[in-house]
């Protein structure tokens, strides 16, 4: 898990970079991150059903394994000068279809694992999994680039998820086969029953309307850090990773606090106190300035991170994992490419425009999660979804 989350969290940063630095585009930074997302989250409705028909682990390495060759013909076609746009795009989008067969696989092993009163601990440990790997993925990216350039450091990343397959092949799922009918069948029911669950909805709406921000922010911090505040592609992948420690000392803390009964408030604050360090972000006068705001931003990720892995496990039917959860965890991202995209756009245009959508942004998903997400959940089954095994 952490070999290929730190791979992946290389790679985001790696393509953004990348596209600056070989085409000298952040509306090609956009689209890349966006199509490197978008495709496969609009497949998570079959990825989910596959995970519950065939298990997890042997979906996860295919995953894994796709990856790694994906990114190593960027490598090639690179090294070759044969990889221009277009190419670039149709390989990031291929790269993309199967992305939810091991975030979602890993995701939903931890509440089949672990006994129901250590969730928000295990979660804890789930969530510092991101946020070790986004400590040092975007330092050694950063690094890497500036060293030895992006694309060798695509190359370190390739290396990375194809260890992270050989390793997880050894897994045993925790759960065997479980029989369902027909696959579209399967993958729309999960749909039904994501959208039918009041709280799965919520969560949808109001954190994907904060990963819209987020994606405006993963965009527009490189190009304010290297065009404004005389940085470089290393201290890009410093700042993050900054943030990263930050994140891995809140999400501790919150790991060992029960949160029941007190989800939305926490929630709610965490997206409001993203929103006030990306004004401080964009305020800032230099390098330091703007550290200390990236350490705010990832003081939010402990209750951000808990609250909202605790919450979609106790309001959701075991028997609909997998479905259920890639549906959800994508609902709940597909913010962020579409924020990418539209940062893309708007960041060569105005900087303070991106930033300040940002920052409204996430100022209106936590509203949305008060109003949205439910205080109790009473209805754990849904009449209208198709039940297991129908």
């Amino acid at each position: 898990m952490l070999l290929a989350r730190t791979a992946t969290t290389m790679v985001e940063l790696v393509l953004v970079l990348f596209a600056l630095e070989r085409f000298h585009s952040a509306g090609l930074a956009g689209a890349v991150t966006f199509l490197a997302l978008a495709p496969g989250l609009l497949m998570s409705p079959i990825a989910g059903a596959l995970l519950d028909r065939h298990g997890r682990v042997k979906l996860m390495v295919v995953d894994y394994i796709v990856a790694a060759a994906a990114l190593a013909l960027i490598v090639g076609l690179g090294v070759t000068d044969l990889l221009s746009e277009v190419p670039l795009l149709v390989i990031v989008t291929v790269m993309s279809l199967t992305f939810p067969l091991s975030t979602t696989g890993v995701r939903t092993m931890f509440p089949l694992i672990v006994p129901r009163p250590l969730w928000e601990r295990a979660n804890a440990i789930d969530s510092n999994g991101y946020v070790v790997s986004s400590i040092f993925g975007p330092a050694i990216a950063g690094a890497l680039v500036a060293t030895v350039g992006s694309l060798w450091a695509l190359a370190l990343t390739a290396a990375l998820y194809a260890v992270a397959a050989v390793i997880t092949l050894a897994l045993r799922d925790p759960l065997g086969r479980v029989p369902h009918g027909g696959l579209l069948a399967d993958a729309w029911a999960g749909l039904v029953y994501t959208w039918r669950n009041a709280s799965l909805r919520g969560l949808g709406i109001s954190v994907s309307t904060a990963n819209i921000a987020n994606g405006l922010f993963f965009i527009g911090l490189p190009v304010l850090v290297l065009s404004r505040l005389g940085g470089s592609a290393a201290q890009v992948g410093q700042l993050f990773a900054l943030m990263g420690v930050t994140a891995a000392v809140s999400v501790l803390f919150v790991g060992r606090i029960r949160t029941e009964g007190r989800e939305r408030p926490l929630l709610a604050g965490a997206m409001v106190l993203t929103g006030v360090g990306y004004g401080l972000v964009l305020l800032s006068p230099n390098l330091l300035f703007a550290a200390i705001a990236l350490g705010i931003i990832g003081l939010s990720t402990g209750p951000f991170d808990v609250v909202l892995f605790t919450l979609r496990q106790r309001r959701t039917d075991p028997a609909w994992l997998g479905r259920a959860f890639a549906v959800s965890m994508s609902l709940n991202f597909i913010g962020f490419p579409v924020g990418s995209a539209i940062g893309g756009a708007l960041a060569p245009v105005s900087l303070e425009l991106a930033f300040l959508g940002a920052i409204v942004l996430d100022v209106i998903a936590a509203v949305l999660s008060f109003v949205l997400i439910p205080k109790e959940h009473t209805d754990p089954f849904l009449t209208g979804a198709t039940a297991p095994g129908e």
